[in-house]
């Protein structure tokens, strides 16, 4: 988001996209943080309690959950932080996999639950939601319709593709696919299904692998779909996908504003 630039923003959106996290970023009719619209709908599909990691350099969250107000808008809500701590030898954190580590031994009164873990840059429908909340399965995913996505052939084709068994267990994520994973990827109807990084976990099934994940060789980073793959390499049948047709709104770069802000203000016009 602060890398990227988009001339046509103005001057507000623009700077505070170089400084805030996205979630912080006021869009929609009334300007409201993009988190809210998410927060919106976890409360909407019926959950209790939301953990928010944040980054050590990243207090905008912070403050605005704890100081200025921002739980208050949600009374059904206990909205609780931890800060991901960045190792020493580090300038950043290490990935998403250590983000939910860090998480769970943060909360150990969770042992023996299960949570729903999501992105804070992309807005979850509260079907989604919903789905992974009623779910009976120990670990599951939502496994979107790649066709019922609407982004760009380019973009799409980047995201990761994910492999069923016949009862629609996962057997493998493909991250960045190639032509020949997307065709292997389809099923008997020709459908191709993606991530969008919403899972439901058992506390107690992902924790081991969240602790063993290696670091990425290239990016550094202990990446959540690799602790995936190996608590399902090692324990198949262990997470089942829920198959669901429909647009995840996606707040990646500048260039996607725009795009949040037109759809905000037609769905959300009163909030």
């Amino acid at each position: 988001m602060k890398k990227s630039v988009d001339a046509h923003l103005d001057a507000t959106l623009a700077a505070d996209a170089k400084t805030k996290s996205k979630a912080m970023l006021g869009v929609g009719e009334s300007g409201r943080p993009f988190l809210d619209y998410l927060l919106y709908n976890i409360e909407k599909a019926g959950y209790e309690n939301v953990l928010i990691v944040v980054g050590e350099k990243d207090i905008s969250i912070r403050q605005y959950c704890e100081q200025d107000g921002g739980s208050k808008h949600f009374p059904h809500l206990k909205i609780s932080i931890v800060v991901q701590r960045i190792p020493d030898g580090r300038k950043k954190p290490v990935g998403t996999a250590d983000a939910l580590l860090q998480a769970l031994k943060a909360t150990p009164s969770w042992k023996g639950q299960h949570l729903t873990v999501c992105n804070s840059d992309n807005l979850y429908s509260q079907t989604a939601l919903r789905l992974l909340l009623e779910d009976k399965h120990e670990n599951a995913m939502i496994d979107y319709d790649r066709d019922a996505l609407q982004f760009s052939h380019e973009r799409v084709s980047q995201f990761a593709v994910i492999m069923k068994d016949g009862n629609g267990f996962l057997a493998d994520i493909i991250e960045k696919p190639s032509r020949e994973d997307v065709e292997r990827a389809k099923d008997s109807r020709g459908r191709i299904g993606v991530s969008m990084n919403i899972w439901r976990f058992s506390y107690d099934s992902i924790l081991p692998y969240l602790e063993a994940v290696p670091l990425h060789p290239v990016r550094q980073e202990k990446e959540l779909p690799v602790a995936v793959k190996m608590m399902v390499a090692k324990n198949p049948r262990s997470l089942f996908t829920m198959p669901l047709s429909e647009h995840v709104v996606d707040l990646t770069s500048q260039a996607d504003i725009p795009i949040v802000q037109e759809f905000l203000r037609k769905e959300y016009p009163n909030f």
